[in-house]
C-alpha cells in the first residue's frame, strides 16, 4: 500500500466545502482582521490574543478613518479641490473637537495651521467710538 491516495473517479467531483470567507467578510469589515491579528500577537502587546480583539480593533480602525476621510473630503470640496492633501486632513482633525482631542499630540507633515487671528490684532471698527483716551 502506498501513502497515496485515491484520486476521485474522473466522472465524479468530490464534494467541496463551502468556500473560505476570511474573518473581514464575516464581521462586514473592510480592514484585514487576520493581519491584525498576526501583528497583535507578534508585537506582544500580551500573552495570550482573544479572536474578538482583531476584529474589534478592525472595527475601530475603519470608523475613525472614514470619519476622518470624510471630514477631509467636505474640507477638500470647500477648498474647491478634488484630491485630499495634508492640509485637508489636518483642517479636518482640528476642527473636529472629539477627532481633535485624540489627535493633539499629533504632527501631520504639510498640513500647516488653523487660520487664527487673535482679537486683540483686529483693528477697531471705523464706525464705532472707542472709549479710551487717545491723550497722553
Amino acid at each position: 500500500m502506498s501513502g497515496r491516495k485515491k484520486s476521485p473517479a474522473k466522472g465524479k467531483k468530490k464534494a467541496s466545502k463551502t468556500a473560505s470567507t476570511s474573518r473581514s467578510a464575516r464581521a462586514g469589515l473592510t480592514f484585514p482582521v487576520g493581519r491584525l491579528h498576526r501583528q497583535l500577537k507578534a508585537g506582544q502587546f500580551a500573552k495570550r490574543v482573544g479572536v474578538g480583539a482583531p476584529v474589534y480593533l478592525a472595527a475601530v480602525l475603519e470608523y475613525l478613518t472614514a470619519e476622518i476621510l470624510e471630514l477631509a473630503g467636505n474640507a477638500s470640496r470647500d477648498n474647491k479641490r478634488v484630491r485630499i492633501i495634508p492640509r485637508h486632513i489636518m483642517l479636518a482633525i482640528r476642527n473636529d473637537e472629539e477627532l481633535n482631542k485624540l489627535l493633539a499630540d499629533v504632527t501631520i507633515a504639510n498640513g500647516g495651521v488653523i487660520p487664527n487671528i487673535h482679537t486683540v490684532l483686529i483693528p477697531p471698527g471705523r464706525g464705532e467710538k472707542t472709549n479710551q483716551s487717545q491723550t497722553y
